[in-house]
């Protein structure tokens, strides 16, 4: 049983959380982070979700839309970043070189898009883009394996990703070059967590048992857990995201305990601030993605300029606010962008929620049943009441 269609509120509130996490990460770089809540892996995870809602009714308006919701961000970032890096005096001599052949990723991310050494805080955030695309690519076939095999096409991936990390010689990795070994290596470690979101849409993991999850969810945290501390990363530190082979399996392993656990989110609607910054986080995701690095880098020199050193013992987060008033900036003058990409009408500010199913939109199979049993009730009541009253009408009939 699928779950129904409509916006679930549970889903959003763990983008806006993954959103903030990958921003507070980035300011701080505190690596207890990547373990308290794998942000990448459960961004995934959701778009996997929403893309099985999606393929259930049309593979390739599945694909079609999303490409066109990624793909203009990225091309508002590239008219500013790459003009930036040419007059900075971006050269074949920098560290990934100046290839102009190359710009076309900028266009259509199936790998990094090249940038400079100088540039690195605004391209280093873009290899989650050329991941999402790929999934999204993928998704026709990941979603026919997984309707026959889900237990295979959960494991193809991580096995994909123990094979480049395990084997001699990455399993052929270092013949494809960086760029291509870098999407194989993301895209595996990544692609368990997608189909996990496959499992949650479809009712798949509503239906294991609560044990079960968490004997399988558990599995996988002690392993990339363990996988982390006896393989540290090349700076000596157990970061996840440097990480690849702890990174898949942590991350899955996390995500399938927040899927499952699904709780109702009514109690949001009593907080019109709360409920509201969820949506602008949603409606702005891509944006603020893209441009938060940006505005850590920059709040350095700004800070300095506001004297934020004064602070004290508050220094850092004086800066980590000039960051985030930095952040506004693009969020409000190119984030509509956002909205033309969805077909929204532009706003400054999309605070008004998208409709969602009756009920909260539908966080278990369970709800699900339930849902549809009482509007089953409420339409007999309402035909009865229309008898009582002389007969059925056109209206009553329509609504039913």
């Amino acid at each position: 049983m699928t779950l129904p269609a409509g916006r679930d509120r549970y889903l959003d509130v763990l983008r806006a959380v993954a959103i903030i996490r990958v921003v507070v990460f980035h300011m701080f770089s505190v690596v207890w982070l990547s373990y308290a809540f794998p942000a990448m892996g459960v961004m995934f995870a959701l778009g996997g979700s929403l893309m099985a809602a999606s393929l259930q009714r049309s593979a390739v308006r599945a694909v079609t839309s999303r490409i066109r919701r990624l793909l203009p961000a990225l091309w508002v970032l590239a008219a500013f970043v790459v003009p930036v890096m040419l007059w900075h005096g971006w050269t074949a001599a920098d560290p990934n070189g100046r290839d102009l052949r190359l710009l076309v990723f900028w266009l259509v991310p199936l790998a990094d898009p090249p940038g400079s050494a100088w540039a690195g805080d605004a391209t280093v955030v873009l290899w989650y883009l050329v991941t999402y695309l790929w999934l999204v690519l993928l998704s026709p076939l990941a979603w026919r394996l997984f309707r026959r095999l889900p237990l295979v096409a959960m494991a193809v991936p991580l096995a994909v990703l123990a094979a480049t990390q395990l084997a001699p010689g990455h399993a052929g990795l270092d013949l494809l070059g960086w760029r291509a070994a870098a999407v194989v290596v993301d895209v595996a470690t990544f692609g368990a967590c997608w189909i996990a979101g496959f499992a949650h849409r479809t009712g798949a993991l509503g239906r294991l048992h609560p044990a079960q999850v968490a004997v399988l969810a558990g599995a996988c945290l002690a392993a990339g857990a363990g996988w982390a501390v006896t393989h540290p990363a090349e700076d000596g530190s157990g970061n996840l995201n440097d990480i690849p082979l702890a990174q898949g399996l942590y991350s899955l392993g996390f995500a399938v305990l927040l899927l499952r656990a699904a709780p109702a989110m009514r109690w949001l609607r009593r907080f019109p601030l709360l409920d509201g910054a969820v949506s602008v986080l949603n409606a702005r995701a891509v944006t603020i993605y893209l441009w938060h690095n940006i505005a850590i880098a920059l709040c350095f020199w700004v800070g300095d300029l506001l004297q934020v050193w004064q602070l004290g013992p508050w220094t850092q987060l004086g800066y980590f606010g000039v960051a985030l008033v930095l952040l506004c900036v693009p969020v409000l003058v190119l984030g509509p962008v956002e909205d033309l990409a969805a077909r929204r009408r532009p706003a400054l500010l999309p605070v008004q929620r998208a409709a969602t199913a009756p009920a909260d939109a539908t966080v278990t199979v369970r709800d699900a049943g339930r849902w549809r049993q009482r509007r089953r009730r409420s339409a007999r009541h309402a035909l009865a009441a229309t008898d009582r009253e002389g007969g059925h009408t056109p209206d009553a009939m329509s609504r039913r």
